[in-house]
């Protein structure tokens, strides 16, 4: 695009804009050799400030890439500001990224007048106008290469709330990008009236909704006090009762669990999905997926309660089989109370109905795969599948076909049929990419198409097919490194990142861990029917003493190994659990006895014992999964997995059965 100059009464009004904004930046005593803004806020404030404005964030991210993609290729880049400037969102062509990335021009950094000049997203929020800002007509010198075009962004009560800006080499930048931007800005502002709109009608609808979308499922209605309003003729099928009968009793003569329903949309107001209770029927107890929606007044005072009832089939169970983990997690079953925490928890929950892209960076151990689900089972994808594929446990040379399919004949052994791949399997849901750093650098490029155009196309194939999939990245890496070593596309980072979600360790919530200990304490004993152990005072300061390297996965096991030895203390050395395996009835098995014996030396990890005591059942097993498994009191899955965490080689041990 060549640049075309302004004329006339706009360029009259140009220059009154930029001399008055001139005339402010001394005002400000800004430099002209300035590079960087003043104001740059730090990882932690940006993620607050993002939990803040992540309703601006989410309604502008489609107009932000729409406004991109008119110049795609042509070296632009677009950011989205709040209402004092600061960088919430951008996206653009890789070279000029890199040259705004030099000058600090990132997310954090604040682009009003104070703090960094002329420019038109601070100039566009002092003037209350869209203005656009060439070459020199910037302040500072380090800008004069770039022409930028902004505009303000109103709420629907006029309040400002943000700017979107769109900017270019001046060579590059035609009088009309300003009316792009500004086309962008109403489509964002009329889309946040429709949302406020929608709010208003929300309650009236979500009753007729609720029913009329799940008509094939039994649905019932409830008021606070158990008695039972409504419910349609699926259920009484479902049930064996007569509309007069089920009427006549209370909600929870019906199924067990009404106590739970009741507390959670009391307090917390929100929705429980896909929680597998027992119904007493005409005949006997049986078993249904029950989900429940509150109904709230225009107060938020919750009303009644609507509750669908859905048969639990086998082709749910194969199906997840073959595909597969699914979403099993939900917000109610993260466990913690630490207030840190609590705002990661309700920053999931505001973002998990939007489109965008969502990154969850967190220690290994810290819970991303289950947010992944909690997130994907809070949002309108809800139904849809949940396609989990961890990046950096397939080998490179399958991971393509692993995400994108192959056609038959594509390659030696493959599928005479063809296979589809996890972004075609997931259409319609949510695709989950743990350890997204671990994806090779060709294959980056790949989820960039995917991302950008919105279609896959299989090896072998040069048919592109149209996915409608919502991505929940997850990495324990830092990826602003690994884009500095160039491990990482800088494209992709800032595409995926739009949506950031940072989980705490465990250190770092130590107030939790009483609250977690019991919690895996109960659901432990219970899988392994085994009883309880009680945690003495001191041995809880021990375990509130701890750095937790492993987090929340590290203490799940040492309950694990607690429970299954049922008589066991600890110790502190050298900042890490330590476990002394002498019985207190003196009944311990006589290797348990040997080992401990073997460890007058140095004391070993909980890790490093649990390894060796799964070697050590392994071998009396002769290597039969089922029979250490059954030993070890344990699932085989479970097994399997530890097996392959701790990199067990079993070849020794003879050959790994399953019977």
């Amino acid at each position: 695009m060549g640049g075309i100059p302004l004329q006339g009464h706009t360029a009259a009004k140009q220059k009154d804009y930029i001399r008055l904004s001139h005339e402010r930046c001394e005002k400000y005593k800004v430099e002209k050799d300035r590079v960087y803004s003043t104001k740059i806020i730090t990882e932690d404030q940006l993620f607050e400030k993002l939990q803040d404005k992540s309703e601006l964030i989410i309604t502008a991210e489609p107009f932000l890439n729409q406004l991109y993609n008119f110049v795609k290729g042509s070296n632009f880049f677009a950011i989205l500001t709040d209402e004092e400037g600061c960088i919430l969102s951008m996206i653009g062509d890789e070279a000029i990224l890199t040259e705004a990335f030099s000058v600090k021009m990132v997310p954090g950094a604040y682009m009003a007048e104070e703090n960094i000049g002329t420019n038109a997203m601070g100039t566009a929020l002092a003037e209350g106008k869209p203005v656009q800002v060439s070459g020199k007509e910037h302040y500072i010198e380090a800008y004069h290469r770039w022409t930028c075009s902004g505009a303000p962004i109103r709420h629907a009560n006029g309040k400002i709330i943000g700017a979107l800006d769109l900017t270019g080499y001046s060579e590059m930048v035609h009088s009309h990008t300003l009316g792009m931007v500004v086309a962008a800005v109403e489509a964002i502002e009329k889309m946040l009236q429709i949302k406020k709109y929608n709010e208003d009608l929300n309650i009236a609808k979500k009753y007729t909704e609720t029913i009329i979308d799940s008509i094939t499922s039994g649905i019932l209605t409830s008021d606070l006090s158990g008695n039972i309003k409504t419910v349609n003729k699926h259920s009484l099928d479902m049930f064996g009762y007569s509309e007069e009968e089920i009427k006549k009793m209370k909600i929870w003569e019906l199924f067990d669990g009404w106590e739970r329903v009741k507390e959670i949309s009391v307090k917390s107001k929100t929705s429980i999905l896909d929680e597998d209770v027992f119904v007493n029927s005409r005949i006997n107890k049986l078993q249904f997926n029950l989900s429940t929606y509150p109904i709230l007044d225009d107060k938020q005072n919750l009303r009644d309660v609507i509750l669908v009832f859905k048969e639990v089939k086998k082709v749910r169970k194969l199906a997840n089989k073959i595909m597969g983990r699914q979403a099993i997690y939900t917000f109610d079953k993260i466990i913690g109370s630490n207030q840190n925490f609590q705002r990661v928890l309700d920053f999931a929950k505001k973002i998990a109905d939007s489109r965008s892209n969502i990154l969850i960076m967190g220690e290994s151990g810290t819970g991303k795969e289950l947010f992944a689900q909690a997130i994907h089972n809070y949002s309108d994808r809800r139904d849809e599948n949940f396609v989990p594929i961890n990046c950096g446990a397939i080998p490179k040379s399958l991971i393509e076909s692993e995400l994108f399919g192959y056609e038959e004949g594509a390659f030696t052994g493959a599928k005479r049929s063809g296979n589809p791949g996890k972004f075609e399997i997931a259409d319609g849901g949510t695709i989950f990419l743990d350890e997204i750093g671990e994806m090779p650098l060709d294959m980056q490029t790949r989820l960039l198409r995917v991302i950008e155009e919105g279609t896959v196309s299989r090896i072998g194939s040069t048919k592109e097919i149209v996915v409608d999939v919502r991505i929940i990245a997850a990495t324990n890496k830092d990826l602003n490194e690994e884009v500095k070593r160039g491990n990482f596309r800088k494209d992709l980072f800032y595409r995926l990142n739009v949506l950031p979600l940072r989980l705490p360790p465990l250190r770092e919530r130590k107030d939790d861990i009483p609250i977690l200990v019991e919690y895996f304490m109960n659901r432990i004993s219970k899988r392994l029917n085994k009883k309880i152990i009680q945690i003495p005072e001191k041995y809880m300061e021990t375990l509130l003493a701890h750095e937790w390297p492993g987090n929340i996965r590290e203490l799940e096991n040492l309950m694990e190994l607690i429970i299954n030895t049922e008589s066991i203390s600890l110790s502190m050395e050298k900042r890490q659990i330590v476990i002394d395996l002498k019985s207190r009835d003196d009944s311990v098995p006589n290797s348990y006895n040997q080992m401990e014996n073997n460890y007058n030396e140095p004391a070993l990890t909980l890790e490093e014992v649990e390894k060796q005591h799964i070697i050590n059942v392994l071998g009396r097993c002769n290597g039969n999964i089922t029979s250490t498994a059954k030993a070890l009191g344990i699932g085989r899955n479970t097994l399997y997995r530890k097996i392959d965490y701790y990199k067990i080689d079993c070849s020794e041990m003879g050959q790994r059965s399953i019977m």
